[in-house]
């Protein structure tokens, strides 16, 4: 990552996106070789990409290198009780048949596809490690995927014994490519470490030895609200680098800096 924040004006132009392109990008905005990455990203917002989210993904690894680590969300957002899904995707008398049909989580197979095409590509990629939490995965490709997905408790979707928190630890940075602050999930952290937090009861289907089963266990509300405005910030503290990616604003910051701001900042700014 480089050494100075920058902020350079996104362009459309007129010309299609390609591997190429997008790796040269990426490099202008700070991402360097070697670096462990987590991704949150938006293909629409790159502008047309020759080869779609199969570039974008080869682009991320050509800068990268062998040495380097590509991460994405892989969440499974609907392995969980119906009555807490978003929107009124099915009516309420749906429920009981949706309780006794979900797919428990397997990380070969179940999609990520709600978090982005590209995060789907990358879950998908040759030799790709995922998390195995049922609902708050992570997924990863390069030299620290296997460290990085080994562990993730089921009590600690976001939290210290999640992805997350090994991101942290292993120095990593966060990419924002064509979407903003609501969407990084470095700032879930942060909240875990407030001094309160509020438990809230949580469920998902799970393979166990003598088949598919709910799994009911305790996790933590947490909220994406104000994250905007953190983000925000955080940007006028001179440690974001920004840019465009194709055609897209893009942002690129070390996540343990991102982690500390969000603490102080949720600190201030929440009421318990």
């Amino acid at each position: 990552m480089a050494s100075t924040p920058s902020s350079v004006p996104a362009v459309a132009g007129t010309g299609p996106r390609t591997r190429e392109s997008i790796a040269e990008d990426l490099r202008t905005l700070g991402l360097g070789a070697g670096a462990t990455v987590l991704v949150h990203s938006s293909l629409r917002s790159l502008g047309w990409v020759c080869g779609g989210a199969v570039s974008v993904v080869r682009a991320l690894l050509d800068v990268l290198g062998p040495d380097g680590t590509l991460v994405v969300p892989a969440f499974s957002t609907q392995n969980r009780d119906p009555v807490r899904w978003a929107g009124p995707e099915v009516p309420p008398s749906w429920f009981p048949a949706i309780r006794a049909a979900m797919p428990a989580y397997d990380p070969a197979v179940t999609s990520c596809r709600e978090l982005g095409i590209v995060a789907e590509t990358v879950r998908c990629w040759p030799g790709a490690r995922r998390s195995p939490h049922p609902q708050t995965s992570f997924a990863g490709v390069g030299a620290r995927a296997v460290q990085l997905m080994s562990r993730h408790e089921l009590t600690s979707e976001l939290g210290e014994q999640s992805p997350l928190a090994a991101l942290e630890a292993a120095g990593a940075v966060v990419l924002l490519l064509g979407v903003g602050f609501d969407r990084c999930t470095a700032l879930h952290l942060a909240e875990y470490r407030l001094p309160w937090v509020t438990p809230r009861p949580n469920a998902c289907v799970v393979q166990t030895s003598r088949g598919r089963a709910w799994v009911h266990y305790q996790g933590v509300r947490l909220d994406a609200s104000d994250f905007a405005a953190l983000g925000a910030d955080l940007e006028r503290s001179g440690v974001v680098c920004r840019g465009p990616v194709g055609a897209a604003d893009s942002r690129l910051l070390e996540f343990a800096q991102a982690v500390a701001f969000a603490e102080e900042w949720l600190l201030q700014h929440r009421v318990p």
